[in-house]
């Protein structure tokens, strides 16, 4: 604001938004905030350090600043709290890989417009497709957004201390829950249903922890796989709900009803919106990447889970905030 009268500067800034992907994704690809974790607190060091420009280190430095990723100091350039914690590569928080992801995925955009015209994807579903080269970047890329999460959950629901328990992760992508449950938990058992491609490399994942022996995949499309009777103790459905439209994801709530043991918990992972549709932020604006992406998902109101949930016949549910973009539901 200027005197009272609103400047162009907020809006600008948005209509360039695709920079900051831009400006993120460089930095990630040139491993820039392991090496300003490591030492490098000017361009020129930087430069040496990445094998690039001192004018390219200069400017990335520069977008790296307006978007308070990292502060200058004394003179020299350092990685922000946030950055620290979310762009080293080598930490399990590490998210390096899924800003390279992204910057990969501006050129589509253009095709939004019409996206939104024709209110669902141009092309075939990319959700539906499953030997899409999209998947094996996406699960490994979206892993590290899973580990606080798969904590907290293992923490809810005292995952350490539940003795021989069966998990069955639905959709686990790179297996990251099944990871973290079974080394909490050595006498537990934990069992993957998704895609063939997807499956083999939650495979490789465990197996490089050592936990293959408790681990074990069903390749197929959860939609139309059985998921048997009272078999499980602990069901884990995490970033599904946005993909599939309302009557799909009662169909597979009432399925995992079905499917869990007496007590059993039905773990939901998701972007959640307020019921009013006013936030959070992050929620809101994925909605238009499934838009873009499936023909029938969407973000969805907590409303719409309690109203889903308690129709495939769950009754004790509560939601659970975590510090990522991401909400918990926990229903039995």
């Amino acid at each position: 604001m200027n005197g009272g009268q609103p400047t162009s500067e907020r809006v600008l800034r948005l209509i360039n938004g695709y920079w900051a992907t831009g400006i993120v994704g460089a930095a990630a690809s040139h491993s820039l905030f392991s090496h300003i974790e490591a030492g490098a607190s000017s361009a020129e060091q930087l430069a040496t350090r990445a094998g690039i420009s001192k004018r390219g280190a200069q400017t990335i430095l520069d977008g790296l600043v307006s978007l308070g990723l990292v502060e200058l100091r004394g003179g020299g350039y350092r990685n922000t709290t946030e950055a620290s914690a979310f762009l080293v590569e080598g930490r399990p928080d590490c998210l390096t890989g899924f800003a390279r992801l992204k910057m990969a995925h501006m050129a589509t955009l253009s095709d939004l417009p019409e996206v939104v015209r024709s209110g669902g994807p141009l092309r075939d579903a990319t959700v539906e497709i499953a030997d899409n080269p999209h998947w094996e970047r996406l699960v490994q890329a979206l892993a590290a957004q899973s580990v606080p999460v798969a904590k907290i959950a293992a923490d809810t629901l005292r995952v350490a201390e539940a003795g021989e328990i069966s998990i069955l992760d639905i959709g686990g992508g790179s297996g990251v829950y099944s990871a973290i449950w079974l080394e909490r938990n050595p006498a537990a058992r934990s069992t993957q249903l998704d895609w063939a491609p997807v499956n083999a490399i939650a495979r490789r994942a465990l197996a490089e922890r050592g936990l293959a022996e408790r681990f074990s995949c069903i390749d197929g499309d959860f939609h139309t796989t059985g998921l048997g009777t009272a078999a499980h103790d602990i069901v884990v459905y995490s970033h599904i709900a946005h993909q599939e439209g309302p009557e799909d994801n009662i169909a597979m709530f009432a399925k995992i009803r079905d499917c869990l043991k007496p007590g059993g918990t039905l773990v939901i992972c998701d972007y959640i919106v307020d019921d009013d549709r006013t936030g959070p932020p992050f929620s809101l604006t994925f909605g238009a990447e499934m838009l873009f992406k499936s023909k029938h998902g969407g973000t969805w109101r907590r409303a719409d889970y309690e109203a889903w949930l308690i129709k495939a016949d769950f009754e004790d549910i509560s939601f659970q905030p975590t510090p990522s973009p991401s909400t918990l539901v926990f229903a039995q």
